[in-house]
């Protein structure tokens, strides 16, 4: 469920790409104590200059990374979601942080469904994941 979305004008390298879809796995999955085979990455490229702020064109360097993920994280979850995919956005793309803009929006896990299923709450994963066909829980299994 959590999708992240990265839209920006300036040019990511493949290399790049795989670095911040393991960063943000990583994070989503340690931060928000998430099973991994929830995690999604989505780049969107831009040409330059069609992002603006205030009337302005952005930086060429600007990065928004929008998160869209199940509701029932606390502030303190959500700090450390928001604070580490901006330093380690920064670092892999050799740009400032003030530069990397990061958004989380809840949603609640009875309005998304995916493999099939409507997802669990958080913290009900097991239950929901044995409620798959054999298949399916072994290939996310494998991915976890």
């Amino acid at each position: 469920m959590p999708t992240y979305v990265f839209t920006t004008a300036k040019p990511i390298t493949a290399e790049q790409r795989a670095a911040l879809v393991a960063s943000v796995t990583e994070i989503h999955a340690n931060e928000a104590t998430a099973p991994r085979y929830f995690v999604q990455v989505i780049f969107h490229a831009v040409e330059p200059g069609a992002i603006f702020i205030g009337g302005e064109a952005a930086s060429p360097d600007h990065v928004w990374v929008r998160a869209d993920i199940r509701a029932g994280r606390s502030r303190e979850q959500k700090a450390k979601l928001l604070t580490r995919i901006m330093a380690e956005t920064a670092e892999i793309l050799n740009i400032s942080e003030q530069d990397v803009w990061v958004y989380i929006s809840d949603i609640p896990a009875h309005g998304v469904l995916e493999f099939g299923a409507v997802l669990p709450e958080p913290g009900q994963e097991e239950a929901w994941l044995a409620s798959l066909p054999e298949a399916l829980r072994e290939k996310l299994r494998k991915a976890a």
